[in-house]
């Protein structure tokens, strides 16, 4: 499987569902969270690194191509480094998305687009436009390392790094997670309880004997 392959598979996928395939996938803090509701972000990863001033960010943006999401560690800025102009400039280029561990700005317009913004807060204010710091380095978002070039994948659960020869042995396991799920679902719809489909008396039995268990589906 190739990147276009793995792309392709995962965009029909959920993030819980490849998070479920490895629990210790890495990912980003949960105060990092969409802008614009509903939209997944999936590519791969710029990295730029800057502190309350979004000059750097624009010589990202200038140096990015379609399909890249743009991570931004604000190294706690506290004024916003993303607004409209810039979000509506990247959708025009094709970047799959934005996210910025930090404030952004113009939310009621960014959330008219269709490029999916994620961001840790908001401020009226914008940062200053006079240092260039670093783009392509890995970088802190989130409290966990990303990379230039690796896979970015977030939705309204949250969002995933890893790399792509990771990803690539991840989602077989998290295409039948999910397709178990989805039957999982249609059966409660049917009338079929939960409860009775999980080894939940067996499970709990275990324990309590101070025997090692795991919960899970019976079907």
């Amino acid at each position: 499987m190739n990147k276009i392959k793995l792309l392709h598979a995962l965009s029909s996928l959920s993030v819980a569902s490849i998070a479920d395939a490895d629990k210790t996938i890495r990912v980003m803090s949960s105060t990092i969270r969409p802008v614009n509701n509903g939209k997944k972000i999936l590519g791969t990863a710029r990295t730029v690194s800057c502190h309350n001033d979004f000059l750097t960010v624009i010589d990202a943006l200038n140096q990015s191509k379609a399909g890249d999401v743009l991570v931004v560690d604000s190294q706690e800025s506290t004024r916003a480094l993303v607004g409209e102009l810039f979000s509506t400039e990247a959708q025009r280029r094709g970047l799959s998305g934005i996210i910025v561990d930090g404030p952004v700005r113009d939310v009621e317009m960014l959330r008219k687009l269709e490029i999916p913004v994620f961001a840790k807060s908001y401020c009226p204010c914008s940062g200053t436009t006079q240092k260039m710091m670093e783009t392509q380095t890995e970088i802190q978002c989130g409290g966990i390392a990303v990379a230039p070039e690796e896979v970015v994948f977030g939705d309204e659960d949250g969002i995933i790094v890893a790399s792509i020869a990771q990803l690539i042995d991840l989602v077989p396991s998290a295409i039948q997670i999910q397709k178990a799920e989805e039957a999982i679902v249609d059966k409660i719809q049917e009338g079929e309880c939960l409860i009775d489909m999980l080894n939940f008396k067996e499970h709990v039995k275990f324990l309590e004997e101070g025997l090692e268990s795991s919960l899970s589906f019976k079907i």
